[in-house]
């Protein structure tokens, strides 16, 4: 009986919890063994052996096994869990830490490649995760290394680096898959650094510090970007987006025949005066409290803000220039300047409509529909790639079928062009129609081929445009709860204050 045991000892540990640890017949085995033998099971959690008729034997065994185990396994211990790998099989891989540490003879070495070591247990420990260590651990058994979905890409491949373990090593189809993953998680990460960016305020308050007038500085820009700071600076962001409109609505009404006359057109010159005036004081408030000129001259609504009043002085110097030249010319080159400066002034007052660019600064949506644009500028490009090669498609084949026709309108592929983009867009003004079969096949086909066009990139650019705007409505909300909860807290240490101010005083008093 005891000899058929002794026979079993030889099979390995993780098979049975009443099967023995070890070789009875020598201290390491066989090549042949060894390579078909690897202890999925800790020492601890194998059943000793309880049998009463070889207890001295086993008792010879344990005093035995340490050294045993430490000729013939690397005992490691990753983040406070054991594993034991076998010297021949980490030496397979000797540019991994593991292999270095097997093949290492040099015990300085071996201290650098571990955190530390144990001499009593002769045990090497490693401060890592141990949840990823074990797919190292089953990758030095088999040459395999399983990646699963649930694990973090980057943690993952910062661990397998840590290691010295390639990523080739794995199944190609695990590798395929963690690779998107991987790139997912890039462009993730890479859109909300950019959306913090966008979030993040052009200045904060230790900008200030140490800068000429830092304090008056800061409260001005406070005053003007933040309009949750305090009352004054909701009512100036009120009264932007008041004049936007008041000056937009102008610039419609100035078009209309009816104010052309000349009570109409003055009162329309002293609105957009008042416009002007506010719009340029806001300018150089915000250039006068700004901490970093240069990164307030890149900023993007600094931009729109220039060019907001830039055409309102334009449009005065022009005019200064056309009397200077009524008194030194002559009539009719004097009427050629003036109808080569009115061009010139319609541009210029054109200018004007960007002023509608001003209110992104206070809406939510605007901004958020400005950086799903930035966000996805590809899909846009390609869908206009799509819709100019469809126009040209089908310009050309509506050309060859209808050229013929008396009468007809698509006397050439030019011309032709602006039905071909009114049907790709499904709008069908009906302003130019075919007559003949063949062309209403093709119409048929550019209207289909419109519908599916237009179907494609909307569910893309709603659903980053509703995530963005969330994202931007909710840091919009938990700024404006912070600087509640500031201020309630500083009305507190104001009423706390003025209190034992008031206390004081008594005391001195009954004093």
């Amino acid at each position: 009986m005891p000899g058929t045991m002794r026979q079993l000892g030889k099979r390995r540990a993780s098979l049975s919890a009443n099967l023995k640890i070890g070789d009875h017949h020598g201290c390491c085995r066989t090549p042949e063994e060894e390579a078909v033998f690897f202890p999925f099971a800790q020492d601890s959690l194998v059943k000793q052996w309880s049998s009463m008729h070889n207890v001295t034997e086993r008792n010879q065994e344990k005093s035995k096994a340490p050294s045993r185990q430490s000729r013939c396994f690397l005992n490691i211990n990753v983040g406070g869990k054991s594993f034991q790998i076998a010297y021949k099989m980490a030496a397979r891989y000797p540019v991994t830490r593991i292999g270095k540490l097997a093949i290492s003879t040099d015990p300085m070495k071996k201290l650098k490649l571990c955190d530390d070591y144990s001499v009593q247990r002769n045990e090497y420990f490693f401060d890592r995760d141990p949840l990823i260590f074990h797919y190292i651990f089953h990758f030095y058994r088999s040459g395999v290394l399983w990646i699963m979905e649930e694990l973090c890409p980057t943690n993952f491949v910062e661990e397998i680096e840590y290691w010295g373990i390639h990523l080739k090593y794995s199944q190609q189809c695990c590798r395929i898959l963690f690779e998107e993953k991987q790139d997912e998680l890039k462009e993730y990460l890479k859109i909300q650094r950019e959306l913090e960016a966008e979030l993040e305020p052009m200045e904060r308050e230790e900008h200030f510090e140490g800068k000429c007038l830092g304090e008056f500085r800061k409260a001005v820009w406070n005053l003007i970007e933040k309009p949750y700071s305090s009352v004054p600076a909701k009512i100036i962001a009120v009264m932007s987006s008041f004049f936007v409109l008041i000056s937009i609505v102008g610039m419609t009404l100035s078009t209309v025949e009816e104010m052309q006359h000349k009570t109409g057109k003055a009162f329309m010159e002293q609105l957009e005066t008042i416009c002007a005036i506010f719009f340029t004081s806001e300018y150089l408030m915000r250039l006068i409290s700004t901490a970093t000129f240069q990164k307030f001259l890149r900023a993007a609504f600094s931009a729109i803000d220039l060019v907001a009043i830039l055409p309102f002085y334009i449009q005065i110097l022009f005019e200064h220039l056309d009397e200077g030249d009524a008194l030194y010319h002559e009539e009719r080159h004097k009427m050629e300047s003036v109808g080569k400066l009115g061009k010139v002034l319609k541009l210029i007052k054109l200018m004007r409509i960007f002023r509608i660019l001003k209110l992104a600064r206070h809406s939510t949506g605007l901004r958020a529909f400005g950086f799903t644009m930035r966000q996805c500028y590809q899909q846009v490009c390609c869908l206009l790639l799509f819709i100019a090669l469809g126009v040209f498609t089908f310009s050309a084949l509506m050309h060859s079928v209808e050229h013929d026709v008396p009468g007809t309108n698509f006397t050439s592929i030019p011309d032709a062009w602006w039905w071909a983009a009114v049907s790709l867009s499904t709008v069908g003004y009906g302003d130019t129609v075919p007559d003949t079969v063949l062309g209403r096949m093709v119409a048929f086909g550019c209207i289909s081929f419109g519908i599916i066009l237009n179907g494609m990139p909307i569910s893309i650019l709603y659903n980053k445009f509703s995530d963005y705007y969330a994202k931007l409505k909710a840091n919009e909300n938990e700024t404006s709860l912070t600087l509640k909860f500031t201020k309630k807290i500083r009305f507190k240490e104001r009423a706390l204050k003025k209190l034992a101010k008031c206390c004081s005083g008594d005391a001195h008093v009954h004093c």
